[in-house]
C-alpha cells in the first residue's frame, strides 16, 4: 500500500517513514504544502498522513483542494494544536481521522490500518480469500491455517490484493503501490514476485486475467 506522509519536521518524518514502513506500507515523504497538493492531486495513494502546519500551503488548504478536485483517498490529519474547533474544521474539510501531536507511533499505525480497511469496506484485521488468510495487524500469512513465510515485498503484494479482492487489480496499479517511484517499477519485477508467491501458496492462489491484472482465488470460480 502506497502512503504519502506530509510532514516538514525531519525527525517526525523519519519516524513516520520507519513506523509505517515496518507496518508494511510503501512510504513516500513530502515536506512542503505545494508539493503535497500536487502529489495528492496527481498520484494514486492508498492513504495520506497530512500535517497541518506546512510551509508553502497549510495542510487544511491542501486537504480542501484535494476534496474539491474529487480526490477521495483516506487522509489522517496531524496537528500540533489539536483544539476541538480545529478538529471539527479538519473533519469538515474532508479529513477521515485526526491525531494531535504528540502521539504514539503505535496509535498512528493502528489508525492508518483502520482507515485503509474502512476505505475498502472491510472492518476486521483478519482477511481471507479461499484458503489464504492475512492478519494485517500481525502482518502474518497462513494457508489452510499453516503459517507461510513471506518477504516484505511479497506480503505487501498479498495485502494489496486482499484489500482489493472484490476486483481484478491492474498490473500498473500493483507496481505503483509496491514500488512507488523506485527504479524497480518494471513488469518483470512484479511477475517475479508473483511467481515466488505461487510457489509458496500454490499455482492457483494468485490468478491472472490476461490483459486486465491479478486477483486472489476466493474459491468461488473465475472472474
Amino acid at each position: 500500500m502506497r502512503v504519502l506522509a506530509v510532514e516538514d519536521d525531519p525527525r517526525i518524518a523519519s519516524d513516520l517513514s520507519a513506523a509505517l514502513g515496518a507496518a508494511g506500507f510503501r512510504v513516500e515523504i513530502c515536506t512542503d504544502g505545494e508539493e503535497a497538493w500536487f502529489l495528492g492531486d496527481t498520484e494514486d495513494y492508498g492513504l495520506i498522513v497530512l500535517d497541518l502546519g506546512l510551509p508553502g500551503l497549510d495542510g487544511l488548504t491542501v486537504l480542501k483542494r484535494w476534496r474539491a478536485n474529487g480526490r477521495e483517498m483516506p487522509v489522517l490529519v496531524l496537528t500540533a494544536r489539536g483544539t476541538w474547533n480545529e478538529r471539527v474544521e479538519g473533519i469538515d474539510a474532508g479529513a477521515d481521522d485526526y491525531l494531535p501531536k504528540p502521539f504514539r507511533m503505535e496509535e498512528l499505525v493502528a489508525r492508518a490500518r483502520a482507515l485503509v480497511r474502512r476505505s475498502a469496506g472491510q472492518a476486521s484485521a483478519v482477511q481471507s480469500a479461499g484458503d489464504l488468510t492475512l492478519d494485517t495487524n500481525r502482518m502474518t500469512v497462513s494457508l489452510r491455517g499453516v503459517p507461510v513465510d513471506t518477504t516484505a515485498l511479497e506480503y505487501r503484494l498479498l495485502a494489496y490484493l486482499m484489500l482489493n479482492r472484490s476486483r481484478v487489480v491492474p498490473q500498473t496499479e500493483l507496481l505503483e503501490h509496491l514500488y512507488g517511484d523506485d527504479d524497480a517499477r518494471e513488469a518483470n519485477a512484479l511477475e517475479a514476485v508473483v511467481a515466488r508467491l505461487r510457489r509458496k501458496l500454490g499455482a492457483g492462489a494468485i490468478q491472472t486475467r490476461r490483459g486486465f491484472g491479478y486477483f486472489l482465488d476466493a474459491g468461488d470460480g473465475d472472474r
